[in-house]
């Protein structure tokens, strides 16, 4: 019987790679789409291997639903895996962001990640009596939960409060032998980039941030077209999955010498480089829509 191992919001990109990774190496993935148009698409594309879940990850009574239908199927036997993989990307500047806006942010990259643990942890074997062969958690955090981008302020929160709960939540599964790892994936080639070209920053134009703007989702769509394939970032949660001891965090990104370069260099020295790449520090014309990050 193969391993069983339940993904969130694998409709598209990253969590749609993590599924086409998973099943080819022999996994059953249970996969959570919002829509039943999905849900009949993947079973199409994956066949056997596959089993759609439908639910939103903020609707507690649906996760706790599928949590059922995942344990039914299980006939007994340990989930290998919870991946918690969707998420939404809410931009803007913090001073005139819609509060509602950066509670739905909140709402659907935490509170969701924690109603979902909550369901389908039982079945990984955080349970008493603990069980002989416990699953593991993998969180989808990202470079962004470690560096802030000025206008990603909620995405960064939510990732940022991802490792925070990873970590805690990693030590708290201790009893039962259950493991916590993140992985944290930098550009990706996927449909979020061309949401991005999709965001009206126009509600913004008579703020200073106008130009810095302009210049940030430039920035991003560039980044966007010069992304890894997701399949990398579904290879590098089968090895989370499975390698003997696996590391607290992988790294997935198309420019490691960036990642590490944010890692080591002083955080007052990071906000003078992207203010000056964008137009904000003191004295300059942030205003302008200079659209050349």
């Amino acid at each position: 019987m193969p391993k069983s191992v339940v993904v969130t919001g694998v409709s598209t990109g990253i969590g749609w790679a993590i599924a086409k990774v998973l099943t080819t190496r022999g996994f059953h993935v249970f996969g959570s789409v919002r829509k039943q148009a999905d849900a009949d698409r993947l079973q199409a594309e994956f066949g056997s291997g596959f089993t759609p879940l439908i639910f939103d990850v903020t609707d507690e009574a649906a996760v706790r639903t599928a949590a059922r239908q995942v344990e039914s199927a299980l006939a007994g036997a340990t989930l290998a895996g919870l991946v918690n993989n969707a998420g939404i990307a809410v931009a803007g500047p913090l001073l005139h962001l819609p509060v509602e806006e950066f509670r739905q942010q909140l709402e659907v990259n935490l509170t969701g990640i924690v109603i979902a643990t909550q369901a389908f942890a039982p079945l990984l074997g955080a349970e008493s009596p603990a069980r002989k062969d416990p699953g593991r958690i993998v969180n989808i955090s990202s470079v962004g939960g470690k560096n802030a981008n000025p206008f990603m302020g909620p995405y960064c929160t939510s990732k940022f409060g991802l490792e925070g709960l990873s970590e805690s939540l990693r030590r708290e599964l201790l009893p039962f032998g259950v493991d916590v790892v993140i992985v944290a994936p930098g550009a990706v080639a996927t449909p979020i980039w061309d949401k991005a070209d999709s965001v009206d920053v126009t509600r913004y134009a008579n703020t200073v941030y106008a130009g810095a703007l302009a210049r940030m989702k430039a920035f991003m769509l560039t980044m966007g077209k010069s992304g890894l394939p997701p399949e990398r970032i579904g290879e590098a949660v089968h090895v989370a999955l499975t390698t003997a001891r696996p590391k607290t965090r992988y790294v997935v990104s198309p420019d490691p010498l960036q990642v590490f370069m944010t890692g080591v260099l002083p955080k007052r020295t990071l906000d003078r480089i992207v203010g000056k790449r964008l137009g904000l520090l003191p004295g300059q014309n942030v205003s302008r829509r200079d659209t050349n990050p």
